[in-house]
């Protein structure tokens, strides 16, 4: 049976690229790419699969317009600005289409308007959901063209009576050209404005816009692979580059014997702080600003580390970083990967600058779509 045949949305909304193949060609065939990418470097091992490939994702979001005068939610399509309807998605929760179907129920009670942004009118942009599956919190994020929601303290009242399982909901306040974005401007209109999940028995709070790992299952058998490549036996300074909230720095402080990490995002570095302290880690520390001048400030002090971890957006890292990675000597690096490409670009510069790739292995992060996770191993 082909992956296609349940979902009656593949072919308008694009995201799961490689539905049209059985499960295990989808292996086979990210295990091709990576070892044509990066089989040049070093013996690729063995992708590790997911065990359920459907309903693994912690994060939903879709688009709320009108059909008919009346708020639904969907889709762009695929290569396109045209909105479509899409109700459910086969690889998110099952909650957060219940939660979409009744935001656009209630909105539809009470007059609420889906923004038009051809007629710049109307409230509602999206909605976004995230889970904590290890905790069971939920999350709900309505993101408004608007500073209040007409009708907003019926409209909480409504969606979480309802909705019991909402622990918070907040209004994200977006009015620039781009839809699917939130802002720094927001609100908590119920609960505590996040939420909290476990993830390597250590406990993470994440906000709406917190960077957090999609599929929480394999992001477990990922940090566990880098910590084992990284083999730290308790005596030694880590660095964790590009950090977001904590997840891979926190895990690696129970372990090594200082940790610094390094991230742009305020809002992070400050849910990655409450996140040491739930975890009960206080050989960490965080720092706000670019990991390139951090790594230069860093060697100018005199600070030396045995270990880095890198874990950069799909971009990779930047050249100014890597550079200063290299001439500091640093000893050991654990690069966490969600884009083949961009890696081997890295790894090559990397190895003119005298390191060696030792180990490299393939995740399985998002079954259905084209992205391959990969932690690999460089040494000097």
């Amino acid at each position: 049976m082909k992956s296609d045949d349940n979902c009656k949305y593949f072919k308008k909304c694009g995201a799961c690229q490689l539905r049209n193949m059985t499960y295990e060609q989808q292996l086979s065939y990210k295990m091709a790419k990576v070892i044509k990418l990066l089989g040049k470097y070093c013996r690729v091992d063995e992708i590790v699969p997911m065990e359920n490939t459907l309903g693994y994702r912690n994060k939903a979001q879709r688009l709320i317009f009108e059909q008919n005068r009346r708020a639904v939610p969907g889709i762009y399509l695929s290569s396109s600005k045209r909105a479509v309807r899409c109700d459910t998605c086969l690889v998110e929760s099952a909650v957060s289409a219940k939660i979409f179907a009744e935001v656009c129920r209630i909105m539809n009670e009470l007059g609420i308007r889906a923004y038009d942004p051809v007629t710049k009118r109307g409230a509602v942009r999206q909605v976004l959901v995230r889970q904590a599956f290890a905790t069971g919190e939920i999350m709900a994020v309505v993101v408004s063209a608007e500073e209040r929601l007409p009708k907003e303290k019926r409209f909480v009242s409504l969606l979480t009576e309802r909705i019991p399982q909402i622990d918070t909901l907040v209004l994200n306040v977006n009015r620039t050209d781009t839809p699917l974005w939130l802002t720094d401007n927001e609100r908590v209109l119920f609960g505590d404005g996040y939420i909290t999940d476990v993830l390597c028995s250590c406990s993470f709070r994440i906000s709406p816009r917190s960077f957090y790992q999609i599929n929480p299952v394999m992001t477990e058998k990922l940090y566990n692979t880098a910590l084992e490549y990284a083999a730290l036996g308790g005596g030694e300074r880590v660095l964790d580059a590009y950090s977001g909230i904590g997840t891979i720095g926190i895990t690696a402080a129970k372990v090594a014997s200082e940790v610094h990490a390094v991230e742009t995002n305020k809002s992070a570095v400050r849910d990655a702080g409450q996140n040491a302290k739930l975890s009960g880690v206080s050989n960490i520390k965080f720092f706000v600003g670019d990991s390139a001048k951090f790594i230069k400030d860093a060697e100018l002090a005199g600070e030396r580390y045995d270990a880095i971890f890198v874990d950069p957006p799909r971009a990779g890292c930047d050249r100014r970083f890597l550079s200063g990675l290299a001439h500091m000597g640093m000893k050991k690096i654990v690069y966490v990967s969600c884009n083949a490409e961009t890696l081997a670009r890295d790894m090559s510069y990397l190895i003119s600058k005298g390191y060696r790739v030792r180990k490299i292995k393939p995740f399985d992060m998002f079954p259905h779509t084209s992205h391959v996770e990969c932690v690999t191993l460089m040494s000097k």
